[in-house]
């Protein structure tokens, strides 16, 4: 017997016969003596429709409303799945995310998870009950409440599956596993059997749209072997119900991988916007000067490059931003530049980022002469490049994106089995 959290994304949940085959799927972990928690998204479009509404009603709305509002669709979610199994003869209650309680932080609309007491959920295990989760929400300081931003579902089971010791955390997906890279832009991707949390974080804050990162981040710290699996298979398709390697993407520690390779995966993000100060003063605080501002307004600045100006007194600071923050980040940036000392201010939208993922290449040298000619060979100008110990990430112009991708895929060998 093991203990298992299940998770069911918006697309799995996205109307009463989608919700039955979940019940499917859970009724086999069940059957097989499983003790099983079950955490859920809202059905698939209407958390969308519920953010619409509260900027209907205000566009400066209050963010503990915010929160009243859109957490509702997961608590619709859990019902439904609940009355479902109980109908199917299994024992199965809902829960909202402030009677477990998962205890948040006071960030309305983007919580994070402070602790979470495992015993109420070990309780109902143990008097044979499916506990079904709403996902997405938990309970604020101010005793309201919580969301934890979009797809925080993920995150609401990982830090359940911690919270309760749980040999396995199970997301169910629109899409059986991890690939190496979107199989959308390169037919010959190919699924991971395994993938470390370190490359799976990288992968999921560049662009690849699997997991939440701050999931991962939580598997990483609290080791929950966690896998990523398709609840659009049949519930008894063969394996299904293999406890230790049922089909799927597992998310483990780097000593679970025994073959590694030196690149395992592509990521790729959209829609990223470099600005570029010119003639910067060079003298200490001015990084700080630009950059804290930018962290107040919540800003996510990404790439980040200096360098010496041509009149060789003063410097150059080019960043990258999601390109929906560029307005908001250059009013940011007008108001600080008498403080801070820059010439002028230029920014160019539509730029993408590509990067390239692997713990192998802590150990082999010429990873990123290999993209960089690669991408030359194809006559793609690299605008920016940051590096880690486990990825490569370059600024390229965005028409030019799937050609990276693809050209990338196939210099590593990533499309061969």
């Amino acid at each position: 017997m093991a203990r298992i959290v299940m998770k069911f994304g918006g697309t799995s949940v996205a109307d009463i016969a989608r919700i039955r085959n979940v019940a499917r799927h859970v009724k086999r972990e069940v059957d097989a003596g499983h003790e099983v928690a079950v955490v859920v998204s809202a059905m698939a479009g209407k958390t969308n429709e519920l953010v619409a509404w509260t900027r209907e009603a205000s566009p400066m709305h209050d963010a503990r409303e915010y929160d009243a509002v859109v957490a509702s669709g997961e608590q619709v979610t859990a019902g439904l799945l609940a009355i479902t199994l109980q109908n199917m003869g299994i024992n199965a209650r809902s829960w909202q995310g402030w009677q477990i309680p998962i205890r948040t932080d006071n960030a309305h609309g983007a919580a994070r998870i402070k602790e979470i007491d495992g015993s109420f959920l070990i309780k109902r295990f143990q008097e044979g009950q499916v506990a079904v989760v709403a996902g997405f929400q938990g309970l604020a300081p101010d005793n309201r409440i919580a969301t934890l931003g979009r797809g925080g579902s993920d995150t609401s089971a990982v830090a359940i599956a911690a919270a309760v010791k749980a040999d396995r955390c199970d997301i169910y997906t629109d899409v059986d596993g991890v690939y190496t890279t979107d199989p959308r832009i390169e037919p010959k991707a190919r699924r991971l059997d395994r993938i470390s949390f370190e490359e799976m974080l990288e992968m999921a804050s560049l662009g690849s749209k699997v997991l939440q990162v701050r999931s991962v981040e939580l598997a990483m710290v609290h080791r929950v072997r966690t896998f990523v699996r398709s609840s659009f298979v049949e519930p008894d398709a063969p394996g299904m119900g293999d406890l230790l390697n049922p089909p799927g993407t597992l998310i483990c520690d780097e000593d679970e991988i025994v073959e590694q390779q030196v690149v395992t995966g592509i990521a790729y993000a959209k829609d990223e916007a470099q600005i570029s100060l010119r003639r910067v003063a060079d003298r200490p605080g001015v990084a700080a000067g630009i950059f804290g501002p930018l962290a107040e307004a919540n800003i996510n600045v990404d790439m980040i490059v200096q360098n010496i100006s041509e009149d060789g007194k003063s410097t150059d600071m080019t960043f990258t931003v999601p390109s929906g923050d560029v307005a908001k980040a250059l009013t940011v940036l007008d108001k600080v530049k008498q403080t801070v000392g820059f010439d002028a201010i230029q920014h160019d939208e539509g730029m993408s980022k590509v990067s390239v993922i692997g713990i192998g290449m802590r150990s082999h040298a010429g990873v990123a002469a290999t993209a960089f000619k690669a991408l030359s060979e194809k006559s793609i100008n690299i605008r920016a490049i940051t590096t880690s110990e486990i990825k490569i990430s370059i600024l390229i112009d965005g028409p030019y994106t799937e050609l990276a991708v693809r050209t990338l895929h196939s210099v590593y060998g990533l499309d061969k089995q």
